[in-house]
This record gives C-alpha cells, sequence and structure tokens, in this order.
C-alpha cells in the first residue's frame, strides 16, 4: 500500500515536529481500529503492513527524519513525569512490557465495553535505543527489578508511588493493590511472551492471539479496575517490538554488513561505521543514553542460531512508540 499524496506531501513539505506528528497520528489511527479476537492475527498482518508504508519511507527518502526523532517525539519518560507532576490527585501508572501499538485496540474496547472514561490516546517515543534498563534509568530507577516490592525509592522521577514489578496472573496483580495513594505497577508482559516466542516460525501470530486473551479477559480488567479505585490511571509501555519474521531478508553486502554489526540484535552501543549504503541501513544515534548504532527500518539478515521473528532495539515505529492511554472509572 503506497502513502496518499496528502501523506506525503505532509512528511516532505513541513517540518520534523510537523512530519513526526502525521506520522505518529496515523500508525495511531491505523493501530486502534476494533479488532475481533477471531480474526486478530490476520488483522494485526494487515496493519503490520500498512505502518510498513510509513517506515519504507522513514528507511528511504525520510530516513533524516530518525536523527530528529529524540529532540521532536516526546519521551514516554518524559510524559509520566510531567503527567504525574500536573496530576495532583490519586494516580496510577500500569507499565505493559513491551507493549506496542498493536495491542492499543484491546484497550479502547474493553475500556469502553466496561464503563471506564478515557482521558487521553496517543503514542510516545520510547527511549533510543529502545529497551527496559534504558527506560528504567529514565524515570531514575535502576533497573525494572527495583520497583519489586515496594523498593521503587526516593530517587525516581514518579514520587511519591507504592511500586511492584512482578510476572504474575492478573488475578494475583490484583490482590497485591493496596490503599497506597499513588501506584507504579510494571508487568513483564507482554515483553515475556516477546522473547518466549522470538525463535522459529511467526510469533507475532501467537502474540496476537495471547494479547486478544489476555486483554479482554474478566482478570485484566478487574486488576485495572482496582488500580483505577480513586485514581486516575495511565497504561503504556516502555518500547514496543519489531515483527521482523515479517521482514524481508537484507542478502548481499548490505546483509553482510547488519550480520557483522549486530549479530542477531538491532542496536550495538558505542559509535561506528554506518557502512556505505544510501539510502543507509544503519545510524548513529546519540541519546542520553549514550552513542549506539541501530539497524533502520524493515530487515531481517541470517545470523547464527537465526535471527529472532520479535525482538526491538532498533528504528521502526512499532518498536519505538509506546501506546498511551489515560482512563478513569
Amino acid at each position: 500500500m503506497a502513502l496518499d499524496a496528502g501523506v506525503l506531501h505532509s512528511l516532505t513539505k513541513g517540518s520534523a515536529e510537523d512530519a513526526w506528528g502525521v506520522i505518529i497520528n496515523k500508525a495511531v489511527e491505523i493501530a486502534s481500529q476494533p479488532l475481533a479476537a477471531a480474526n486478530a492475527p490476520s488483522e494485526v498482518i494487515k496493519r503490520e503492513r500498512e505502518i510498513g508504508t510509513l517506515d519504507h519511507f522513514l528507511s528511504s527518502a525520510g530516513w533524516d527524519l530518525w536523527q530528529a526523532f529524540g529532540d521532536t517525539v516526546e519521551r514516554t519518560s518524559d510524559r509520566l513525569a510531567r503527567w504525574w507532576a500536573e496530576s495532583h490527585s490519586a494516580k496510577a501508572v500500569l507499565i505493559l512490557d513491551g507493549l506496542s501499538l498493536r495491542e492499543l485496540p484491546w484497550l479502547l474496547q474493553g475500556a469502553k465495553e466496561r464503563g471506564f472514561t478515557l482521558h487521553e490516546v496517543t503514542a510516545n517515543a520510547s527511549e533510543l535505543p529502545g529497551e527496559t534498563n534504558e527506560f528504567a534509568q529514565a524515570l531514575s530507577f535502576g533497573s525494572r527489578s527495583q520497583l519489586q516490592n515496594n523498593g521503587g525509592g526516593l530517587a525516581h522521577r514518579l514520587q511519591p508511588a507504592h511500586t511492584e514489578c512482578v510476572d504474575m496472573p492478573w488475578k494475583d496483580c490484583e490482590g497485591l493493590i493496596n490503599s497506597a495513594p499513588n501506584w507504579v505497577f510494571w508487568h513483564h508482559w507482554p515483553d515475556s511472551k516477546v522473547h518466549d516466542g522470538s525463535g522459529a516460525g511467526q510469533g507475532l501470530d501467537a502474540l496476537s492471539r495471547d494479547a486478544a486473551d489476555r486483554l479482554s479477559g474478566d482478570d485484566f480488567w478487574a486488576f485495572v479496575e482496582r488500580l483505577c479505585m480513586g485514581r486516575r490511571l495511565v497504561i503504556t509501555s516502555d518500547h514496543g517490538y519489531a515483527a521482523t519474521g515479517y521482514f524481508p531478508d537484507a542478502d548481499g553486502d548490505v546483509g553482510q554488513f547488519l550480520k557483522q554489526t549486530f549479530s542477531s540484535g538491532r542496536s550495538k552501543p558505542g559509535t561506528g561505521g554506518t557502512g556505505p549504503f544510501v539510502p543507509p541501513v544503519a545510524l548513529q544515534i546519540n541519546s542520553p543514553h549514550g552513542a549506539h548504532l541501530l539497524a533502520l527500518g524493515r530487515r531481517k539478515w541470517r545470523s547464527q542460531g537465526g535471527y529472532p521473528t520479535l525482538t526491538h532495539g532498533g528504528l521502526s515505529l512499532l518498536e519505538v512508540l509506546s501506546p498511551f492511554v489515560e482512563l478513569t472509572k
């Protein structure tokens, strides 16, 4: 599917800020359309391809927009800190590790069906690279695990808050929520499932079915309702993920360069050459987390042990955009 003329004009004639606004709005619009459990896997793949047209633009004619991404698109960590400071009532943040825009429909549909009020639905930027530790550190936590058993401490950016970090069934998570007015709850799903399903085969299909089941169930929404009891709640993520099993193969010199540079990953710390390729297949990004080389766009390559079918850390929209959903009940 090609970009329509109006979108293409906006991406090429306006400022970087305007272009990113158009890209994010278009990605959220595509991803947030209603889903049904029966057709979720095929529909998610269809949307994957639609958003892929934006990724193709960003890795060909518009690759220079990535250099402006970190300064132009508000990071989720900064958005959370700003929201936390602006919200004077009791509040809670639910971080679903690795949640992407693909899963957004289940949150929107479930909230509407169960009588929640949606206040904001948007997407913000992950850290670069889009990894868990970088996001935790951007919130001034030492790591994700620090939040476990109210260990968040007094130095992080979401003060004051009771904290938790687990990989437990939603029913058990509900039982952990006490009467503390402010909460930051970090759950390992779906990132745990992303890495479970990153081996051979099409992991996106299995993850789409799992998301439909988990995010539509009574247990999840009872947990959300418990977090919302007397509080405003934001559901967000540290990063998304790339469905690399559906990416085309990078062959020849390009494939060799990407294999030598990134092995089976999508980012590499430090500075280094981006190769002789125009448009580039990797970019040097300098972020608050230091200098990194990041794989650009939708490519996979042969690597020892096989390239994962689900992963994150590079530059594609569904791995660097995180949903931001604010709701109350």
